[in-house]
């Protein structure tokens, strides 16, 4: 019997490190990702896995 393949990626729950304002973010973005109260960025794209640059809280499944 084979195991069924669960996705590797991961919505984040991110916290600004300007305002503190929580957001979620997908953690494999394709485009810059950006605060929706103070426009700093929270997320940049690498082509795999994103460098999130503010506080992750939480991981949600």
């Amino acid at each position: 019997m084979s195991k069924v393949p669960y996705p590797s990626t991961k919505f984040l729950k991110v916290k600004c490190s300007s305002c503190k304002n929580e957001q979620i973010v997908f953690d494999s973005v394709k485009t810059l990702v950006k605060c929706n109260v103070c426009d700093s960025d929270l997320a940049v794209p690498r082509g795999g896995k994103a460098k999130i640059l503010g506080e992750v809280v939480e991981v949600l499944p």
